[in-house]
């Protein structure tokens, strides 16, 4: 990394950043734009399907195994993301996993508050399975929200007796819909991107007036007994820094295999950035080597 990539980029991200009165709409235009400026990826081969109900996208790189897949759910506070924000990390990442990603449209709040998006996690995994995939040939990963997304998936596949997927990968995940960790308000001068006040705005709207400690919505107050392997990711100039820590102190403490990757001066999903940031990049190889050695 050159301190100039790290530079440049958060003094992008900071020009950005959410104005003061949230505003979903805007919110969502916003997060459009970012997209534009990390492009595009011209080799990829990008097929939209209707999974199980929900709009999804099969992102594949050049010479991936057509017979593994990611399930992918992006992030952005359930409230906003979309196929265009995270169309180049999920190729990045099939890039360097050498498997399919499959990334789901899933419905946001306001309009569908909790559980739509642990629902529409669901029946993209039931899909995965009707096309053919073994279980031990899928993973499932997400970013932020989609992080704590991804453990939810997991816990409620689990009690669905649904199967399960050979691994999971949480990027940055956002699993306490409290924001009481510590890294919150420590690290809040660090991090351009997440902030307490934005994030308890669409905690707010996904929750829709439930508790806040409710297992599938906050995976921190999950049972995480028999997950299967999960690499957690996370930067340490991020305020979610706590939620990673947290999570993955829970996964050992339930007997789940789990590794604590932590990127020193590392930003909120810093692999989303792999187009201009090196650790970006680097952070898509780690991931893409994790589910490369779970899912062979």
């Amino acid at each position: 990394m050159t301190a100039t990539q790290l530079e440049g980029l958060v003094n992008l991200l900071r020009s950005r950043a959410e104005p003061p009165s949230y505003d979903v709409k805007q919110s969502r235009e916003r997060f459009e734009k970012t997209a534009v400026f990390l492009g595009g990826a011209p080799d990829a081969k990008c097929e939209k399907v209707d999974a199980g109900g929900v709009p999804a996208e099969w992102v594949m790189a050049p010479g991936c195994d057509t017979g593994r897949a990611i399930l992918y759910l992006h992030g952005g506070g359930y409230a906003i993301g979309s196929l265009n924000t995270h169309r180049r990390l999920a190729y990045d990442i099939s890039a360097t996993s050498a498997a399919k990603v499959l990334l789901i449209d899933y419905r946001l709040a306001p309009e569908h508050p909790f559980p739509a998006a642990v629902d529409d996690a669901a029946a993209a995994w039931r899909w995965l399975l009707q096309q053919g995939f073994a279980t031990n040939r899928l993973a499932i990963a997400g970013d932020s929200a989609g992080g704590g997304l991804t453990i939810a998936a997991l816990v409620n596949l689990r009690d669905k007796k649904l199967g399960l997927p050979a691994c999971a990968v949480a990027i940055s995940p956002w699993v306490d819909l409290e924001g009481l960790g510590n890294s919150i308000t420590t690290r809040a001068a660090q991090d351009p991107m997440v902030q307490k006040d934005g994030l308890l705005w669409m905690a707010k709207m996904y929750l829709n007036g439930k508790d806040a400690k409710t297992p599938l919505a906050a995976p921190l107050h999950a049972d995480l007994k028999d997950l299967p392997p999960i690499l957690v990711q996370v930067g340490t100039a991020e305020t979610l820094l706590d939620d990673a820590t947290r999570i993955a102190e829970k996964l050992h403490a339930a007997g789940v295999d789990v590794r604590l990757a932590i990127w020193p001066n590392m930003l909120h999903v810093f692999p989303l950035f792999a187009p201009i940031l090196s650790e970006g990049r680097d952070g898509c190889i780690e991931i893409g080597n994790f589910i490369r050695a779970k899912t062979a």
